[in-house]
């Protein structure tokens, strides 16, 4: 097992939750395409990433691209951050990159008839569901208007490939000191989950 691998298999999915803004990339060297798109991670019953749910601009060449070629990568990034020597008592240590991230190898499908869901899913995600929150039904008749320019996608997942190098590596002493003096909370935070 490798020493940056989550912990748990929810961790994958907590990840994609808290950081939604994933990067689908797609096609060759003479058809690449690469668009930064919010996605909601669907899980099975163990808490396993299977598809990831979203939604694409027509108007995007991605989107034709994909209807030729199904086929894409997905990397989602979560918390990261340099560590800097200044923050360990260890003369000898060198700095280092800590970080959450997770690529997927998937197949992706259209789902027009899906195209309300996946907006109003990602209104809940993102807002969530309190009586105040956000939700696309608030924008009336624009947003009939809007939806005819975006269509749903399911990102079935192939495979998924997941790198937690969050300070698994580092002894008792050195990964106290980095989480108590790094001011990023949320990777500290993140940090000290992969050990707990």
């Amino acid at each position: 097992m490798s020493l940056f691998k989550p912990r748990a298999v929810s961790d994958v999915a907590r990840l994609v939750q808290a950081y939604p803004l994933c990067w689908i990339v797609s096609g060759g060297t003479e058809d690449r395409h690469a668009t930064p798109l919010p996605l909601l991670a669907e899980r099975d019953a163990d808490g396993h990433v299977i598809s990831l749910f979203g939604h694409i601009p027509l108007s995007n060449p991605q989107y034709d691209a994909l209807k030729r070629e199904p086929r894409a990568t997905i990397l989602c990034m979560g918390p990261n951050g340099y560590i800097s020597p200044r923050l360990v008592s260890n003369p000898t240590w060198g700095p280092t990159w800590n970080y959450a991230a997770s690529r997927f190898e998937t197949d992706v499908r259209f789902v027009p008839d899906e195209t309300d869901e996946a907006l109003f899913a990602l209104a809940v995600a993102l807002e969530g569901a309190s009586e105040d929150a956000w939700t696309p039904a608030r924008m009336g008749e624009r947003y009939h208007e809007l939806k005819q320019r975006i269509v749903a996608f399911r990102a079935t997942v192939l495979e998924s490939h997941a790198k937690f190098k969050l300070g698994q590596d580092e002894n008792d002493l050195t990964f106290k000191e980095i989480v108590e003096g790094l001011e990023d909370r949320t990777l500290a935070d993140w940090m000290g989950q992969s050990r707990a």
